[in-house]
């Protein structure tokens, strides 16, 4: 009796929670994936444990576990990590895994077109008092024609600025095209010639705050900018102007934005907050002119679905020893600047 072949297909470590492969993978794909690779099933914590075989056999790593210099010296024959969280994380050596060769992607791309869609949803909103409208109506107190355009302004021409320019700041200039919008750009971490090519004036964050009438503020959290924006930035804006709030909320001073908005003196939106889920009793939910969404901007099943595309695709240009091409690839520059905190939830 003949023994059996040796498993020759590469070993992938999958750990991507909060996701889970069939979250990101669609049947058939996750089928492909499982026809394609050998998969070990771990988790961030567990993943050090693993026996030595298996993490020198490990070629990919799906998710963004954190890794030691000593876990890493294990992991001899790894190739590249898909971070299907969205945020690079400063988990690992990543001077060592880059002299190493091994890839450090990203499918957080994914998010930038739903994101973007909703956060011109809140401009909307916010502009025409869309979502104040409806709650008037439905408690008989609504204003008709005219009457209940006291505030109303258009998006159409109005002076728009964006505070960080990577795929989501990019993917929200594309939604407002057709609104043509004078667009201001601020992002010391991209050269002017960047921000010219895709329309936008580049300009420093005081221009972009004291110059416009919407503000969408699209910009990750780094070792640099937590609580950039603070109090003396949201009393530099326009009265009335609207901050819309798409990123991180590291990168504002919270309370400071609360009260600006509480005052009066700027309308404002949020999708993400401090704390998720945010507390029963937390103040914001009772500032009138603020606009909240429970960080569901990106969370559609075909953006997860896309993330699976992207891995399938990259996994197939790796194992005919090419460069991913699809997914985002991390930077030695910035990578180890990035402090977002992890998402715990889909």
């Amino acid at each position: 009796m003949s023994e059996a072949a040796p498993d020759t297909r590469p070993l992938i470590l999958s750990c991507p929670l909060p996701r889970s492969l069939p979250l990101i993978f669609a049947p058939d794909r996750l089928a492909e994936l499982q026809a394609r690779y050998r998969i070990v099933e771990t988790t961030d914590e567990t993943l050090p444990a693993l026996p030595d075989a298996t993490l020198a056999q490990a070629r990919y790593i799906i998710g963004q576990p954190p890794l030691d210099h000593a876990t890493l010296a294990r992991l001899s024959g790894l190739r590249a990590i898909f971070n299907v969280e969205s945020n690079l994380l400063n988990n690992m050596p990543y001077d060592e895994v880059f002299r190493r060769g091994i890839h450090v992607v990203t499918t957080g791309a994914v998010f930038a077109q739903p994101v973007a869609e909703i956060g011109l949803g809140f401009a909307l909103s916010l502009l025409r008092n869309i979502h104040g409208a409806d709650a008037d109506f439905r408690a008989g107190r609504e204003l008709w024609g005219g009457d209940g355009n006291a505030t109303a302004r258009l998006l159409t021409g109005a002076e728009v600025g964006i505070i960080g320019f990577g795929d989501l700041g990019r993917a929200v200039a594309r939604v407002l095209t057709g609104f043509q919008p004078r667009l201001r750009v601020f992002d010391p971490w991209l050269p002017a010639s960047r921000l010219r090519e895709a329309g936008a004036t580049p300009c420093g964050l005081d221009e972009v705050l004291a110059h416009s009438d919407v503000v969408f503020c699209t910009a990750a959290v780094t070792s640099e900018n937590r609580g950039f924006l603070d109090a003396a930035a949201f009393a530099s804006m326009r009265q009335g102007a609207l901050f819309l709030l798409l990123s991180r909320a590291d990168v504002v001073d919270f309370p400071a934005l609360m009260a600006a908005v509480r005052s009066g003196h700027i309308l404002a939106a949020s999708d993400v907050f401090p704390q998720e889920p945010l507390p029963a009793a937390h103040p914001v939910r009772d500032i009138p002119g603020f606009l909240l969404s429970a960080h569901r901007a990106g969370a559609l099943d075909i953006a997860f679905k896309r993330m699976g595309e992207m891995v399938l695709e990259d996994l197939s240009l790796l194992d005919r020893d090419l460069p991913p091409m699809v997914c985002k690839r991390a930077e030695r520059e910035t990578v180890a600047r990035f402090r977002s905190k992890p998402v715990t939830r889909n």
